[in-house]
């Protein structure tokens, strides 16, 4: 454009270094295409920037359900593992209660009259057992004439307790 005007003005003796634009009136239906064209390219960037904002708050929620979901699952597990472990425990107390009880019912066995008590204990429960069947009023008891089945189911726990004396413990 410089060089143009420059080529113009040599007729006149002026030399043309810069030309300045002060004001430009482009016609109204130009003036109309570009504010419809950024009118349009404002839009569209509204647009992507919504459904950007739409992917990342999908990505967010999905994110967060995930780390829920793995937040819970940890917590069943732990419970889960704690319920297993108090069980455990339970069990090994019962355990050694039980053991602790069977040793000491074997100590007092051992003392002197431990045996006669074991066989008083035996009698007491076939008594115990004798009278629960004879309450139920729709059972038949046949007691038998001598009571000497009763001496002999004393004798043979003794016998029995006796051979797990000398046979000792397994």
């Amino acid at each position: 454009m410089v060089a143009a005007i420059d080529e113009a003005a040599l007729n006149w003796g002026v030399k043309v270094l810069r030309y300045e634009i002060k004001d430009l009136t482009p016609p109204k239906e130009i003036l109309l295409a570009m504010q419809a064209q950024i009118t349009a390219e404002r839009g569209k960037r509204a647009l992507i920037a919504a459904s950007e904002g739409r992917r990342q708050e999908q990505i967010n929620i999905a994110t967060g359900e995930r780390e829920a979901f793995i937040a819970r699952s940890e917590g069943e597990k732990q419970a889960q593992i704690n319920n297993a472990q108090g069980e455990a425990a339970a069990i090994t107390a019962v355990a050694t209660a039980t053991a602790d009880a069977i040793e000491r019912v074997a100590a007092a066995i051992r003392q002197p009259g431990g045996e006669q008590a074991v066989q008083l204990k035996v009698a007491e429960r076939a008594v115990d057992a004798y009278g629960k069947v004879a309450a139920d009023s729709k059972t038949t008891l046949i007691v038998p004439s001598n009571m000497t089945e009763t001496a002999a189911l004393i004798s043979s726990a003794m016998r029995m307790i006796q051979t797990g004396k000398t046979s000792g413990p397994a």
